[in-house]
């Protein structure tokens, strides 16, 4: 059966041609039926001109309103019931879509998959999980949370290590993945309270594959598949991340040779700066999950044009492909029975 993803074509910097754009691509090369929620006068418009407008996998679902960037997300939320992400939400809470994604207010769109999904059982806090490239060719870190959370409790952390670790062994396909902690020292006893009371859980929580403190140069060493920590950490690390990756391929830019032996030499490395481009663009990367919620939401930059709508949209179907929403409800269900199970010994 065909995934059928409702994109919130008015969300972000370039909305609505970029995210219409990329969605087109992503309905025609990824097998999937495409939502597109919003103004449907500017949207028809728009897939008429990037040649979607006979294609049968493109809908467009009219939304009258948008949350902007400068509204507070849960007033926002509650006096426009009817903004395209609302109305992208609601069709997931209906079962008309199988998944989110948007790049507009990203505080908006938490807010409205908490209102309008709710919360999985067993989870206190939604957390955003976003998948960064490693030193390692091919392989990825998923940290989380990069922004849901500005304070957390040790249990919100322990929780985002046990849906992490779902996520990077049935979508990234980590067999045996590891769990580090973001902390500013590799030995246990390093940190603050936060840090010194979610080491103690993990080491405990045999669900979890935890092998100690990672310190910020690990993020991207490919030692860890899973990285944990509040969000407002979290948040400065992506942003530090994706600033590497912009520094980056400027200096690239400015350091090949100019002139036609520059013009030579450049075409020969062509492949390999190709390569490079994949690996540390953020582009490539789509998105970030918003783990925790009873739906799947991709969370795209608001500077996102249509190559990162295209790769938020596929970050989405292969969450939708495996199943990981199913998964971490099982998970779940089996903790809370372990739990409540071990309480009653306890008591007796």
């Amino acid at each position: 059966m065909r995934a059928k993803i409702a994109v919130d074509a008015m969300g972000g910097d370039f909305a609505p041609e970029e995210i219409v754009a990329g969605a087109i691509q992503a309905s025609a090369e990824l097998d999937l039926d495409v939502l597109l929620v919003g103004d449907e006068q500017q949207i028809n418009s728009l897939v008429k001109k990037h040649g979607g407008k006979d294609s049968e996998h493109i809908k467009v679902v009219h939304a009258e309103d948008v949350i902007t960037m400068k509204e507070e997300p849960l007033t926002g939320i509650r006096r426009k019931p009817k903004a395209s992400i609302n109305v992208a939400m609601k069709l997931v809470k209906q079962k008309e879509a199988d998944a989110v994604v948007s790049a507009g207010h990203s505080g908006a769109a938490m807010a409205a998959a908490l209102l309008k999904l709710g919360r999985l059982k067993g989870i206190e806090r939604p957390a955003i999980g976003a998948v960064l490239p490693t030193i390692i060719p091919g392989k990825s870190v998923i940290v989380l949370d990069v922004g849901a959370n500005v304070d957390s409790k040790p249990k919100y952390l322990e929780q985002f290590a046990l849906m992490g670790t779902i996520y990077s062994r049935y979508v990234l396909g980590n067999a045996e993945p590891q769990v580090g902690l973001l902390n500013i020292g590799e030995e246990s006893s390093k940190g603050n309270e936060l840090a010194l009371a979610t080491h103690k859980l993990l080491t405990e929580n045999p669900q979890i594959p935890f092998v100690g403190n990672a310190e910020g140069r690990d993020v991207l060493s490919g030692e860890f598949d899973i990285i944990v920590c509040d969000g407002f950490v979290g948040n400065i690390v992506l942003k530090f991340a994706e600033a590497i990756g912009e520094v980056m391929m400027q200096i690239m830019k400015e350091e090949l040779p100019q002139g036609l032996h520059g013009k030579v030499g450049t075409a020969l490395l062509k492949p390999n700066l190709m390569n490079i481009k994949r690996r540390i663009d953020r582009a490539e990367h789509g998105g970030a999950l918003l783990f925790g919620v009873a739906g799947i939401c991709i969370i795209s930059h608001g500077s996102s044009r249509r190559g990162s709508i295209f790769n938020a949209i596929r970050l989405a179907k292969e969450a939708i492909d495996n199943e990981v929403l199913e998964k971490i409800k099982a998970n779940n269900q089996q903790r809370l029975e372990t739990e409540t199970h071990t309480e009653a010994t306890s008591a007796n």
